[in-house]
């Protein structure tokens, strides 16, 4: 940790006579004299009105420039972009949500940068914006803390709790014929009752609680109803406390640490958290120049009980978990535990087992107890064979047990596109596994998300009769025997490429492997003269994308050739 520090980063843009023209600038903001003179702190929001997630923020944004102010900053507010993967799934638009994580982060850098940031405020959520926000405040490495969307509320029906998970699924049962039109309109307009993030534990509740567990943002920022004037008033300690952390120069690779990461991966595997989580947390490491892949998932999720099992896994929410104690509760099992290093700093300048002392689990059916867990492992596993010799991930939580030990007939598609037809026109039967490849960072390009298609296999009643692989990605919504992030994937010359029709794929969660029941010499024959075929999105920025992108096992960041060809060295 740095000490009391003397000069401020700012001071480049407003000290001396030769600033005056800046110094006029920020006062024709309405900034007095004092104000241009203060610690100048950056707020980055991703507020939009486009979908409830950040429908708020601007909220939010501004209860931290109070705190700031309160506190003796001057605060700047700045927006980012926020793509929301709910609306852009099944369509080609979904292609841009993974890389846009990156144009993010550049722009929280770049923002920070020219304008001389003495420390940072990440007002986002929802799927790639906070883990945007993440690396690019890593980058930057000045003092910085997060509040982050909160989740919304469940609906309820019928006398029971619904999310936006039961609309998609409702999607399914509807091309199905198993409910009418009438009935699948009812439940789309409860499906999101209030701002927030998608109520369970999907991508953005599971980054916020990354935030959280990493020690990047104050107790509860993981699990705060969207909703509750709670989350307002932590908004506004945020906005406090990030001039506490500038002032002792407190930053990212003071808290992001090796150590901080474990204690992240370990607590994903005990509430079974988003497989996105394998992609942001080692992106998050590779900016801060920590090593880390697929296989510290796997070597964590061995012994690390799975006590938690929230929506799509599970009938309880993001708002059950607060109740029943919120993160700090998990983190204090955990650490009760001997499984937690709660000597980790946090944004509050205490310890994680400081923060956590008097928490204590107010409901154990929602936050189990070690001795009653769901099952002895993690909620994620790492499979790997000669079908994903990098790596592929499951989210084992979410998998019916009857699913941990599958064998079916490869039904191959080179896009998701061309299997979510085959599932509406009744095509996929008891015992198929779909293959959906070419979806990968650099094959799709963007690795998007197939979250309606098991969605609509669970509609069509083939939830638990049929599996799913590819080296493209899927939701923190998505149930069911879906094992995505392939790698090497398709478009790099991964033996994904190679499967055909009909061949027999078989895995086994419990010990990990994921065969094509191929011989080598087939497989072999099968690669002569084989050539990628072209994306159908191949312009813009997801075409620059492509072409840096490195592989999923180590979370797809943007990296120099070099880099990429080692990485790949196993195609």
């Amino acid at each position: 940790m740095g000490g009391l520090i003397m000069n401020k980063k700012s001071d480049a843009i407003v000290k001396g006579v030769h600033r005056a023209a800046a110094r006029a600038l920020l006062k024709g903001t309405g900034l007095r004299d004092k104000d241009v003179y203060k610690p100048i702190i950056g707020i980055a929001s991703a507020q939009t009105n486009l979908f409830p997630g950040h429908m708020h923020l601007d909220q939010l944004a501004k209860a931290v420039s109070e705190g700031v102010w309160e506190a003796g900053g001057t605060p700047i507010i700045f927006n980012t972009i926020g793509i929301c993967d709910g609306m852009a799934n099944g369509q080609p638009g979904m292609k841009y949500s993974l890389p846009s994580r990156h144009l993010i982060a550049d722009s929280v850098e770049a923002m920070a940068e020219a304008h001389c940031f003495d420390a940072l405020v990440l007002v986002g959520g929802c799927d790639k914006i906070t883990p945007g926000m993440m690396l690019g405040a890593a980058r930057v490495n000045v003092p910085s803390i997060f509040i982050t969307n909160g989740p919304a509320l469940a609906s309820v029906r019928n006398g029971e709790k619904m999310d936006i998970v039961d609309v998609a699924r409702a999607m399914g049962a509807c091309a199905t014929g198993k409910i009418s039109k009438e009935e699948l309109r009812e439940i789309e307009d409860q499906g999101v009752p209030t701002c927030g993030g998608c109520q369970g534990m999907f991508t953005a509740n599971s980054m916020g609680i990354m935030s959280e567990v990493l020690g990047w943002s104050l107790p509860g920022n993981g699990t705060i109803p969207a909703p509750y004037a709670e989350r307002l008033r932590l908004a506004r300690d945020a906005g406090t406390q990030v001039m506490e952390l500038f002032k002792q120069d407190i930053k990212p690779s003071d808290i992001v640490t090796k150590e901080s990461l474990r204690n992240a991966v370990i607590v994903d595997m005990m509430i079974g958290a988003s497989t996105n989580t394998t992609l942001h947390l080692p992106a998050l490491a590779y900016e801060l120049g920590i090593d880390m892949s697929f296989d510290i998932f796997d070597e964590v999720s061995k012994g690390i009980p799975n006590i938690m099992r929230l929506s799509p896994a599970g009938r309880y929410y993001i708002e059950d978990l607060h109740a029943a104690g919120g993160m700090s509760a998990v983190i204090k099992q955990a650490i009760d535990g001997n499984m937690f290093d709660g000597t980790c700093k946090s944004v509050t300048l205490k310890t994680m087992a400081e923060n956590v002392k008097d928490s204590y689990v107010k409901d154990a059916d929602v936050i189990r107890s070690f001795d009653n867990a769901y099952s002895e492992d993690g909620g994620l596993a790492i499979l790997k064979g000669n079908l994903a010799p990098l790596g592929a991930v499951v989210k084992v939580s979410a998998v019916h047990e009857s699913q941990h030990k599958f064998t079916g007939r490869a039904r191959v598609f080179n896009s998701e596109f061309e299997s979510g037809e085959a599932v509406r026109r009744g095509e996929i039967v008891k015992g198929d596994i779909l293959v959906i490849r070419y979806e990968g960072p650099k094959g799709g390009p963007g690795m998007q998300e197939m979250v309606l298609v098991p969605l609509h296999l669970q509609g069509a009643g083939l939830g638990t009769d049929v599996a799913l692989i590819t080296d493209g990605r899927f939701s923190g919504a998505t149930a069911g025997a879906a094992i995505g992030h392939i790698s090497p994937e398709a478009a790099l010359g991964g033996p994904l490429a190679f499967v055909e029709e009909g061949d027999t794929i078989s895995f086994d969660i419990e010990n990990r492997s994921l065969t094509l029941e191929v011989s080598d010499e087939i497989l072999a024959e099968r690669k002569i003269g084989w050539v990628a075929p072209t994306p159908t999105l191949n312009k813009g920025y997801v075409k620059r994308y492509a072409e840096h992108v490195g592989p999923c096992s180590h979370g797809a960041v943007l990296r120099p050739l070099s880099e990429i060809i080692k990485d790949n060295k196993l195609v």
